[in-house]
């Protein structure tokens, strides 16, 4: 078993799980409430097609969660992923009612009726390694850009709403193709694969568990994967056995930033990077020093306070 750092006092769990939820609005104020008494923090997305989040806290808060939520008939036994962090990853508590707890946008979607065949972590690089099959990355490009699997083919879509057109666009490409799809943690590619069946695509696979699954139980020496994986957290990213990245989050666009992007010319702490460089003004670039300024200040105030405490 790989080493997951589990001495660490945050447990984070990435969860989901598409189920019938028709009293999913119900769910909202006890899980709430529950969550904010642990201590527990991160974002819970209910909606009558099921459950996703992510959430941390400490070990047995987690727990507490998870029982909560496995009581819950519909969706017990939920695809469930465990992480740790040195730090607190999230800022606070949500949990929101939405139309789908992964947004794709196209109607009659349902993995609970169709979906593509799950692939376990050890069998997935003897798939992706077959001649005829083309292997999609699902994620959007700010994801995909600190790191993917050796092959992979990379839409870069801004968001999961443009992926249907996307495979629209290519479908010429996927004729006669085993179509092998992943994501960070199986939740989007449950829905792209359902997507892609209902094209008339038969050879649909995904990766189960996701990348996270992957990260953790396949060996580094053994692995297809290559750079850091993207958490929608504090964290930024995680590597194999899921410890925790070096990518950092550039505070002026929010793209996740990789060490060496910060060797880049372009590159200044909380005003650019090379990806939003030359997406934004010098009024604009004026401004996030003035706040980048007021930030250091203020770290700079509470640091001499702590020492004079």
């Amino acid at each position: 078993m790989t080493d997951l750092s589990s001495n660490l006092p945050f447990k984070v769990a990435a969860l989901y799980r598409f189920a019938r939820l028709d009293h999913y609005q119900s769910l909202q104020e006890p899980l709430a409430k529950l969550c904010c008494g642990l201590g527990i923090k991160g974002t819970l997305l209910l909606a009558a097609e099921g459950v996703n989040g992510t959430v941390a806290g400490s070990a047995a808060a987690i727990q507490q969660l998870v029982d909560f939520l496995d009581a819950e008939p519909a969706i017990a036994g939920m695809e469930l992923k465990y992480s740790y962090a040195s730090e607190m990853p999230f800022k606070r508590m949500k949990v929101r009612l939405k139309k789908e707890i992964v947004t794709m946008g196209v109607a009659d979607i349902d993995p609970l009726q169709s979906v593509g065949t799950y692939v376990e972590p050890e069998n997935w690089n003897a798939l992706i390694a077959a001649s005829d099959t083309i292997l999609i990355d699902t994620r959007n490009d700010y994801e995909t850009a600190i790191g993917t699997f050796a092959g992979a083919v990379d839409p870069q879509t801004k968001t999961f709403r443009e992926f249907p057109q996307w495979v629209e666009d290519h479908r010429d490409e996927l004729e006669g193709k085993k179509i092998a799809m992943f994501c960070t943690g199986g939740i989007r590619c449950e829905k792209a694969t359902a997507f892609v069946k209902g094209l008339g695509f038969e050879d649909v696979f995904h990766l189960k568990g996701g990348i996270l699954k992957y990260l953790e139980d396949v060996p580094a020496e053994e692995s297809r994967w290559e750079g850091e994986c993207f958490v929608f957290d504090e964290r930024v990213s995680v590597g194999h056995g899921l410890v925790e990245g070096e990518a950092e989050l550039c505070h002026a666009c929010r793209n996740p930033i990789a060490p060496e992007d910060k060797l880049s010319p372009l590159f200044e702490e909380g005003v650019s990077c090379p990806h939003c460089y030359h997406e934004r003004t010098e009024a604009d670039r004026a401004r996030f020093a003035e706040r980048q300024k007021q930030v250091r200040l203020a770290r700079a105030r509470g640091a001499k306070e702590h020492l004079g405490s």
